[in-house]
């Protein structure tokens, strides 16, 4: 190649694959790849980003402040402290290219989620990925990580592929064994589907610390997450770096209104814990049933262990057959594992029977 080439490490960094959400000759496959919320959007949110196509030719509000004061007023949070961003991965990947660079090291676990090691390397960082325990989080082996190279500590609570969450307490052991220095940064992505008296999101931390920042997202429970909208809750100081970092104009007039709505319509965020709360339980079950294992989840998916990859794989390939969407996560370290989200009662009985088709035939 004799034309330009790209900064060191960006050919070694492996792009980000998302779920796929289509099949060849099945025209509506049941998708249950990406987490995304079963019962879709609000028809406020859908009415709002309608609306908002007659403004196409003006520029978005550049600080989404509307937005922002909606966010405040629903999660109790200091607006000024806010920052809206092209879903949470762009605000993760400014943290990333504010905090981190050549020699800097940014520590999460082993199973966390893929993009925290891609945007490190993005940036000529260092990732250092740190064994869980039981698919857990484990806050004494990623303070036993930390060196003094480590700028910034990830944690998704709860956890992407794995479901699990650390305690509040345990969140809180973790920010007081880092350096002040070291920025703790929690993607609480799924936090609106927890209902444990023991979990936080981090914003009370946030409030409390100097070096700690929360992640959301309108993606899952919200369900927006074709318009791709999430949001920060910082320390004033690590607020004003955002801004600073990124692009003046980064959330569309449609995401905007469409998050106001969102946010607004209570009954529809009910709806999507509600569901959640039945068929979460009931989805495990029925993996239990077929002698499959469950990690326990609080999320809106599950991860079913099969005894080895190749298991994994063949039951991957059936339900693709019958229709039905999941997630292979060999990606993250689990060959022998499949995520799949918590659909709708009539696409998920479905599945359950799909599966145990494929079960008695390979037995």
């Amino acid at each position: 190649m004799n034309g330009p080439k790209p900064l060191a490490g960006i050919l070694a960094v492996s792009p980000y694959v998302g779920g796929i959400h289509s099949l060849p000759g099945i025209e509506k496959p049941v998708v249950l790849s990406a987490n995304e919320s079963p019962l879709g959007p609000s028809e406020h949110a859908v009415r709002a980003y309608v609306a908002a196509a007659s403004e196409m030719h003006r520029y978005p509000e550049g600080g989404s402040t509307e937005l922002r004061h909606a966010i405040a007023d629903r999660f109790g949070c200091d607006v000024n402290r806010i920052v809206c961003g092209t879903g949470s991965d762009e605000l993760l990947s400014l943290l990333i290219k504010a905090y981190a660079g050549p020699g800097c090291e940014v520590v999460h676990s082993r199973h966390g989620f893929l993009m925290y090691s891609i945007a490190a390397r993005v940036v000529g960082a260092t990732p250092v990925s740190v064994p869980e325990a039981n698919y857990t989080f484990d806050v004494d082996a990623i303070l036993a990580a930390v060196t003094d190279r480590t700028t910034m500590v990830f944690i998704a609570n709860p956890n992407n592929p794995t479901g699990s969450y650390i305690s509040a307490d345990e969140l809180r052991r973790l920010q007081a064994g880092l350096p002040s220095r070291v920025l703790l940064v929690i993607d609480a992505a799924y936090a609106e589907y927890v209902s444990r008296n023991d979990y936080t999101a981090g914003a009370d931390l946030v409030e409390e610390f100097d070096n700690v920042v929360m992640t959301r997202t309108f993606s899952k429970i919200f369900g927006l997450a074709a318009v791709r909208l999430g949001w920060a809750y910082c320390p004033a100081e690590v607020a004003d770096v955002l801004n600073r970092v990124r692009n003046p104009f980064n959330v569309t007039v449609a995401a905007q209104a469409a998050g106001i709505a969102a946010l607004a319509d209570v009954a529809h965020i009910d709806r999507g814990r509600e569901h959640n709360d039945t068929w979460l339980p009931w989805l495990t079950r029925e993996m239990n049933r077929l002698g499959l294992t469950v990690h326990p989840s609080v999320g809106n998916f599950i991860m079913v262990r099969f005894k080895d990859a190749e298991s994994a794989t063949a039951a991957y390939n059936a339900l693709l057959a019958g229709g039905f969407i999941t997630r292979l996560i060999a990606g993250y370290g689990l060959p022998e594992c499949i995520r799949i989200t918590v659909g709708l009662e009539e696409e998920i009985r479905p599945l359950v029977a799909c599966l145990e088709r494929h079960l008695a035939a390979a037995s």
